[in-house]
Parts: C-alpha cells; sequence; structure tokens
C-alpha cells in the first residue's frame, strides 16, 4: 500500500489501533540528506522497562528520587514500518508485525488512552480562558464534561487539564516581566491612544502603568471625580494594585486606568500620580482616597490643580474603636455623630458649632481622635466641599472596592504578571459591556412617566435611563411634597421660598430658591445641582410655578447626557483591548457557524445523520489537503498564541521578589475590638454544660465556674507533687 505522505499511513494505523484497542506512537527516523527514508510507528507499550531500584543508602533529596509509579511498557513489537517508494514522494508500508505481548484495552476504555488523552487546542483554549475568568483547572474539566454530556467524551482527565495550566506557568517562568513590558509596549506602537511606563531597578520591575485609548475617552467625560485605592493579592509576587475608578453617565464604575507597584511609599503614589496625569493631562476636580499617608502626600504634590478628600467611611468606622462603649452603645451619641457629619445642607459654620456642643454634651473634649479628626475636618466633612462641583459623587472608597472585588472575582494571588494582565482584560471587558447594555437598553426604550409634567418626557429625552430615574423622582418629590410659601422680587432676581414636606416627619425645611431675570440663571440654596450634576426638587417646584416645560442646556450636565462619549467606544474594534488576531476570529467564525447547523438540525435524526456524514467527509477533506504541522502545535506556540504574548528575545527585566506590604500577611494584622465582635457573632452558637445555655464559650471557659476554687484544688495538687518529690 502505498501513501502521498507518511502521515497518512499514521492515521490509518491510528484508526486500526482505536478499533482494534491498543494505543501507538511514533518511534525511530532515520534521514538522509533531509529526506526520511525509515519511520517507525510503534504500539505503545513498546520499550524496556526501567529495572533501576532504589538504594536505602541513597541520601539524595526525596525531589531528585524517581518516582514510585506502575510500568506501562512490555517490550511490545507490534509495529508498522514506512519506507519511500523511489521515483515518487509516497511511502509504503515494507513491515507490518500485528501480535501483542499484552491484552487489549476494552474499546469502553480507549478514552483513557495516552493518544485519547492528548489535549486538542480547543480544549487547551478552553482551559487557558477559565483560568483567565477566575475558573481552575478542576472546574474547567467539570465544565467540559458538563458541556459534551460525561467526562468519557472529554480528552484528558483533571490531571491533564492542571497540567496544561502548570504549563503555561512553566512556558512564562522568569520571562514574566519581560513579556509583559514587550506586550505593552508593542500596544503603544501599534493601538491608538494607548499610554504604558514603566520602571525596572536593578533587572526587577518596580512599577507599572498602562491606559488604552477607551479609558482616556472615559476620563474626559467622567474625570471630575476620581477615587483610587491599593488592593493586593492579585499576582503572585504580591504587587500591588492599584486602579483609578469614576462614575459613568449610568452611574456604574468606569476604570481610568491601573498600575503597579513595588511598594507604597511617597516615591511609588508619586510616580505612579505623574504617569496618571502624562497619559490624561488634565488633572481630575475632586480625588478621594483613604487615610494613607504616602497617598496624601503623592496627591498634594501632583495634583496641584485638585481638591483631595478623606474617605469618610474609612473615618466614621473607627468611631466604636475610638469611643468609650458606654457611651456609644447607651446614648444616641452615635447617631447623632453620623446625622452631623454625613449631612450635606449645612455650613461650614454651623458643622462647627454643632460639634462643639456634641463634644460639651458628652463630655468628649480631652478624646484625642475625635479632636485629631475635628482638625482635619475640611478634608472628609460634607460641610466644607458644598461648593466643588460634584462634591456628592463619591464620599467614600466603596466605588474603589466594588471595583477591587470586581477584578479579584477574574484574577487570583497565584496568577503570574501575563495571567493577571489578561484576567484585568477580561474585567474590563465585562464592566464596558454592562455600560454598552445599558447604553443600549437607553436608546432603545422608553421610561414610565409618573406624572404629565412635559419637563419629565424632556429629561428621558436627554439623560441615561439610571440618572433619569433620580432626575424624576426630584420632579415627582417637586410635584407632590414640595410647595411655594412666598414669592419675592429683589434686584432684578425672582426669590421663591419652598417649603420641603416629607410624609413621615412634616416639614423638612424652608429652602430658597433665586432665578435671576437677566440671564436665567437659577440657584438653590441646599445646592442640589453642584453637588451631583443635576437640578434638585425645589428648582422643579419652581418651574413649575413659572410653567417652564423643558430644563435649560446650562443645567444639563455632560457627564449625565446619554450621547456624551463619542461613537468608536461602543465599535466592534473596541472590544479587543490586545488587537484583533484575524486567525481567532475566523476559527470563532468557524465554530459559531458548526454550531447554528446543529442547531437547526438538532430535532431530526435524518437531518443529524447527513450532517454528521457531511462534517465526516469535511474532515477527510481538510485532513488530506492539510497535513498536521508539528511546528505551529508545540507546546510553546501554542502557549503563545493562547496568551497573545511572544518569547522575549532577551531578558532585561525580571518580576520583583520579597516584596512584604500590608496586603500580604495573613495573620499578623491587630484585629480592634469591631471587627472582633463581629467574628463572634458569626460563629455558631453551642450549649455550655456549665450555664446550660446557647453561646459562643464551652465548659472549659464558662465565667459561671469559680475560678478560685480551682486555682486551690490546683495548688493543693502541686503542693502534694512537691512533697512527693522531697520525701523520694
Amino acid at each position: 500500500m502505498v501513501f502521498g505522505r507518511w502521515e497518512d499511513a499514521v492515521t490509518l494505523y491510528q484508526d486500526y489501533a482505536q478499533r482494534a484497542g491498543f494505543d501507538i506512537r511514533l518511534s525511530t527516523v532515520a534521514r538522509y540528506k533531509g529526506v526520511i527514508t525509515h519511520r517507525y510507528i510503534v504500539c505503545s507499550r513498546f520499550g524496556n522497562p526501567n529495572s533501576n531500584t532504589g538504594d536505602s543508602m541513597d541520601v539524595t533529596p526525596a525531589s531528585s528520587k524517581q518516582r514510585n509509579s506502575s510500568f506501562k511498557v512490555t517490550d511490545c513489537q507490534a509495529c508498522i514500518k514506512l519506507k519511500p517508494v523511489k521515483g515518487t514522494e509516497g511511502y509504503s508500508i515494507y513491515k507490518f508485525i500485528e501480535p501483542h505481548n499484552h491484552g487489549l484495552v476494552d474499546v469502553d476504555n480507549m478514552d483513557l488512552t495516552r493518544g485519547r488523552r492528548q489535549l486538542t487546542f480547543t480544549e487547551q483554549e478552553f482551559i487557558h480562558k477559565a483560568q483567565t475568568s477566575g475558573f481552575g483547572a478542576t472546574v474547567s474539566h467539570r465544565m467540559q464534561a458538563s458541556l459534551k454530556g460525561g467526562e468519557h467524551l472529554v480528552r484528558g482527565t483533571k490531571t491533564d487539564h492542571k497540567n496544561f495550566a502548570r504549563d503555561i506557568r512553566e512556558f512564562i517562568g522568569e520571562r514574566d516581566a519581560q513579556m509583559v513590558i514587550d506586550k505593552l509596549n508593542g500596544n503603544m506602537l501599534h493601538l491608538e491612544n494607548f499610554y504604558f511606563n514603566h520602571t525596572v531597578v536593578n533587572g526587577e520591575l518596580r512599577s507599572l502603568f498602562w491606559v488604552d485609548d477607551i479609558c482616556k475617552c472615559n476620563y474626559n467625560a467622567f474625570g471630575d471625580v476620581v477615587a483610587f485605592d491599593a488592593t493586593y493579592d492579585t499576582n503572585k509576587y504580591n504587587m500591588i494594585f492599584v486602579p483609578f475608578t469614576g462614575v459613568d453617565n449610568h452611574q456604574k464604575c468606569v476604570t481610568f486606568g491601573a498600575g503597579l507597584l513595588y511598594n507604597e511609599t511617597i516615591e511609588s503614589f508619586t510616580w505612579l500620580l505623574d504617569s496618571f496625569l502624562k497619559a490624561h493631562v488634565k488633572h481630575p476636580r475632586l480625588v478621594l482616597t483613604d487615610q494613607d499617608a504616602a497617598m496624601k502626600q503623592a496627591v498634594s504634590s501632583v495634583f496641584t490643580e485638585s481638591t483631595h478628600r478623606l474617605c469618610m467611611w474609612h473615618v466614621t468606622k473607627k468611631l466604636p474603636a475610638k469611643v468609650c462603649g458606654d457611651k456609644l452603645e447607651n446614648t444616641d451619641l452615635r447617631s447623632r455623630i453620623h446625622k452631623l457629619v454625613w449631612n450635606v445642607f449645612i455650613k461650614p459654620s454651623t458643622f462647627e458649632s454643632r460639634w462643639k456642643d456634641l463634644m460639651d454634651e458628652f463630655d468628649l473634649g480631652d478624646n484625642n481622635w475625635l479632636n485629631d479628626m475635628f482638625e482635619i475636618r475640611d478634608q472628609w466633612v460634607p460641610a466644607y466641599f458644598r461648593d466643588l462641583p460634584m462634591c456628592c459623587l463619591m464620599k467614600t472608597t466603596s466605588r474603589c472596592e466594588s471595583s477591587n472585588s470586581l477584578f479579584k472575582v477574574y484574577s487570583s494571588s497565584g496568577n503570574t504578571l501575563v495571567q493577571f494582565m489578561l484576567c484585568y482584560e477580561n474585567t474590563l471587558n465585562a464592566q464596558r459591556f454592562e455600560h454598552r447594555r445599558l447604553q443600549y437598553e437607553t436608546t432603545t426604550t422608553s421610561p414610565k412617566m409618573l406624572t404629565s409634567l412635559p419637563i419629565e418626557r424632556h429629561a428621558s429625552y436627554i439623560y441615561t435611563h439610571n440618572l433619569f430615574k433620580e432626575v424624576q423622582k426630584e420632579i415627582h418629590k417637586g410635584l407632590y411634597s414640595c410647595g411655594l410659601d412666598r414669592v419675592e422680587t429683589v434686584d432684578g432676581c425672582r426669590i421663591s421660598f419652598v417649603n420641603h414636606h416629607d410624609k413621615s416627619k412634616g416639614l423638612v425645611g424652608e429652602f430658597k430658591v433665586t432665578f435671576t431675570l437677566n440671564d436665567g440663571t437659577i440657584e438653590c440654596s441646599c445646592r442640589g445641582f453642584t453637588r451631583i450634576g443635576y437640578l434638585c426638587r425645589h428648582i422643579f417646584c419652581v418651574f413649575r410655578n413659572m410653567n417652564i416645560d423643558v430644563i435649560p442646556d446650562q443645567y444639563v450636565a455632560s457627564r449625565w447626557r446619554h450621547d456624551v462619549l463619542p461613537p468608536k467606544i461602543f465599535s466592534i474594534d473596541a472590544r479587543y483591548l490586545g488587537g484583533r488576531d484575524e486567525k481567532t476570529i475566523k476559527r470563532q467564525e468557524a465554530t459559531t457557524l458548526f454550531n447554528e447547523c446543529a442547531d437547526r438540525v438538532r430535532g431530526d435524526l435524518e437531518n443529524l445523520i447527513d450532517f454528521v456524514e457531511d462534517m465526516r467527509m469535511l474532515k477527510e477533506k481538510i485532513y488530506q489537503a492539510i497535513p498536521e504541522k508539528p511546528a505551529y502545535n508545540s507546546k510553546a506556540v501554542v502557549i503563545s498564541d493562547l496568551t497573545g504574548y511572544s518569547e522575549p528575545e532577551s531578558v532585561t527585566a525580571t518580576a520583583p521578589k520579597g516584596i512584604r506590604n500590608k496586603g500580604c500577611g495573613t495573620s499578623r494584622r491587630l484585629i480592634g475590638p469591631g471587627e472582633k465582635a463581629v467574628e463572634r457573632s458569626q460563629k455558631p452558637k453551642r450549649l455550655c454544660r456549665t450555664c446550660f445555655t446557647y453561646t459562643t464559650h464551652d465548659s472549659r471557659n464558662c465565667k459561671a465556674k469559680d475560678p478560685k476554687g480551682k486555682k486551690k484544688a490546683k495548688k493543693s495538687s502541686n503542693s502534694k507533687g512537691k512533697g512527693a518529690q522531697d520525701d523520694a
């Protein structure tokens, strides 16, 4: 029998082996001047077992000793041997040895043979994609088994899947940092408006910052308020991940860029903020962080045109640990402090007088922590930011915490930098898809109206749905909860006094709305438009009285408009953060076409049979036309194709080692009383056999026992023992 290629003979022998119950592998190959002269394809159990035995006197470390496992080879001689046919490019089988010296595998167990356990590119891609989406190799194998209808239909076992995940990490190895640097440098060359900066010290990567074109567009639209916070356990080197977060026009988190740092020093944060400013050029109006001292110094030195604000939650959460528990628990001190510091309507002078009264009433004038917080009140109390536009967009770093938790859904502490960057891209894709979905709903649906006022319908045309719900609430409250008390005209200004009523509290207060007749400007004493960027209920009450049916353009903040972003943000090209690979796109298209055809014929057995036969013929045609090419099936090429990261020609930067930061420890952190109380409350209750109550202690440490009597008994026993020793 003559074959056009030696691979065709391998395919034939492989089919025969699958039916007979054994596996094959390639063996000896002889070449002369680059041309194959002989090719052996043997049974997978060909070869002699290793007869070396362990030496009981060997002191070699266990890691280098031979693994204790069963032998699979039996020196089976079954094989076929090929040689070229003279005068042609074909090959013929010149020897066929059929008998085996071992039992054949049952056909039902052929899926466990080594040949059938070899992972195809599709399985390898699934493992990799699952890993960058927060699922391990074991879970990916379980998902494959569920999708395909059983583990016998999945190539490879759980161990094979875990081994391939290990192979990806080994492929990256010590070249991790260099591969990331090369990839980001390539993005700067080939992607529009991509910015990247990094530092290397003594051959180690120390800091990294990157931002793409969509991040820049989002910052131009929503970068008036920016929050950033350090997060940990996102990579195996303990590098600190610092994403920059804002709020988009759908009131969702949006990322403006991200960085990785070696440590949390002033110099590191200063470099990071400098890189951020180089990428985005303009300063944010307001910067929100926690009370980290290094962040504070860096913000003041870099963002010279910005106002720095501390997270209110990080301040107020310390209250139970800093104030006497009796005063906090048995009085209304806690609620009154919260009511005072969270009040967005009062002026600074009012806050200071009320704070002083509160301290005097509860005799807290000598509390050092409260005095320290009062000294820096202009950095965290809302009353001191009331004149700053969009000051109430973010008062805490909860947006950062939400964003960080989303990144941790995809990433893990064991990821390399390459894997972390892939997880970051997946997270950003999920975030941008959510924005695109909300944008689609805004442009294709109409919200329900609560009133018959024309100004409400006008608001629905200009705002996104999520923001419109907030504006609609103000319009509704302005109609049913607010009323004009009196109107005065002073110096060309129409001054309206609006009473704000609440169903449960009655009269909330009186607000002054000033309308300038010359230029049409309007302002409310609650400063709602300044604080949040849309008009308050008191102004809508005045508009209704003045028969104004549309919101003036000057009071429609561009950041809340549904069309604030350019169309390129939602294009298909914008969905590929690392660029588009045509081969990958076409392969995905082929998979989609196959699935669509299979779905179409799934309910008709005859059509399914014909479809399977057509696929089998197509497979034979493709296998005949395109022989297997080991060059692009090698492990290195496959992993490079999957990750999109190429092997670097040289390594000039390695990943940092020995990083010890706040988030890398496990149990050394001091726990405050508030956190201890929460942990105790979450423990399951059990029955104490001493006090017979369901509680968190047991008989060994129950307070109902007599500790004095116990000590006396112990002392008595010790003295007896000592006396016995003396007698001895």
